[in-house]
This record gives structure tokens, sequence and C-alpha cells, in this order.
């Protein structure tokens, strides 16, 4: 039976989640959304390595931590003025602007001013950025899919874009369609250039095998950095 040991260590003010099981090596993760710390730890260290282990990568943690500090689940979020909202990767302060119309939304520096009409509800407010996502997302993904189609030598014949709560993106083969999470609105651009490659490379290769790793190295030889940064990502 797989022996599995969890306690918690504190390094200066950051706690750690330590779990001890059969691996090789410590490893190190900063969970999104919340920044949680957790080192996994063979069962042959001790607590002196685990402890001079977290010390070493301490500003590493500190860094990714506040990478993910506003970073918040969508069942959280109230769309107050004053919340902090990503945008293509971009943390942005909402502001709520009293406005007697149709509800609109502008960037202005490090804001995204929604004015929509007083007494909203956070419902009213929700869908008016959704929608307001859903518009700059249908305009931002062209680029990079037909800047890949030529690239990587293949056609598609449509994308389309949906809340996913388990994939980032699909593909369907037979169709030469894809399918792309809306949540990678909240996300670097480079996360998504990364779906879309890896969603494209599926015409080329329809198995997750050494060829298809091949042709994600060939055509974007970071992906793996990428993949990583979604990977600790919990889609709701």
């Amino acid at each position: 039976m797989l022996k599995i040991c969890m306690y918690k260590i504190k390094i200066e003010e950051i706690e750690i989640e330590v779990t001890r099981k059969k691996v090789k090596n410590l490893q190190l993760t900063v969970k999104s959304p919340d920044g949680n710390v957790k080192i996994t730890a063979p069962m042959f260290v001790n607590e002196t390595q685990v402890r001079q282990f977290a010390e070493s990568k301490i500003e590493w943690i500190r860094k990714h931590k506040k990478k993910y500090q506003n970073y918040v689940n969508r069942e959280e979020i109230h769309y107050e003025a004053g919340e902090v909202h990503y945008f293509m990767g971009k943390p942005y302060i909402l502001d709520v602007i009293n406005h007697n119309k149709l509800p609109k939304i502008k960037i202005n520096e490090n804001r995204i001013e929604l004015y929509i009409k007083p007494g909203s509800n956070k419902t009213e407010r929700e869908k008016a950025i959704w929608d307001w996502y859903r518009d700059q997302f249908k305009e931002i993904i062209p680029s990079y899919i037909f800047k890949w189609e030529k690239v990587m030598g293949v056609s598609f014949n449509e994308f389309g874009i949906k809340l996913m709560k388990t994939r980032w993106g699909t593909c369907n083969i037979k169709a030469k369609r894809i399918w792309l999470n809306l949540e990678l609105v909240h996300r670097p651009v480079h996360c998504l250039e990364f779906i879309v490659v890896h969603e494209l490379a599926h015409l080329l290769e329809r198995n997750h095998n050494a060829r298809f790793k091949s042709i994600m190295d060939n055509y974007l030889p970071n992906w793996r950095i990428s993949k990583a940064e979604l990977d600790k990502i919990h889609l709701k």
C-alpha cells in the first residue's frame, strides 16, 4: 500500500503543505487561484532537507504567490468597484459607473470601466462583463489561428468560443472545427497561443503521442511552460 504523509511547515511568513510519498525528487508548486504552496517530498528526504529546499526557493515562491494573489474564483467575484479582474493576463481595477443607456465597457490604462444603469445587480454586471469578454476574444483569436494555420500548413473550417469545465480547447478533426475556452480571456497571450497551436496540431496528429509532442516541439518549443501554467488552474 502506498504510504502518504501530509503536514505543514512555515518558512518565514509562508505556510507550506508538505506531502511525503513515493516520488524520486522534491517537487514545488504554487497553486492557483489561491497561491497555496505545496511541496511533494520523497519518503527518504529528512525534515531539514525539506526546509532547506523551501528556503532556497523562497523568492520564487513569493514571486508566484504575488502572481496569483489577485486571482479569485468566479463564485467569489461580485463585479463591484475596486475588484481586480484579469484580461489577457493583465490585472485591471474594476470601476462601476452609473449609465442610463445600454451597458458598455472601456479599458482606461489599468482600469476596466463598466458603464451600467444605477442599482444594477451582480447578475447584470457579470453578464455585461462576460459579453464584453466574448466580443473581445472573438477579435483577438483569428490573428493567432490564421498565423499558425499558415505556419503549420493546416486548414480549419471554423472556430467557436464557449465556457468549458474540463478543457481549455477542443478540436473536431473531421469537421475541422476548433473550440476555445472563454476562460482563456483571463490568461496571458502565450497561453492562448499554446492552445491554438495544440488544437491545430491535432489536424496533423489525432493522439497525444510522441509524434504529437514532436510537432509541438517543432512549432512551439516552449509549449510546456504554457501547459504547466494552465495545468495549475482549476477550471470551474
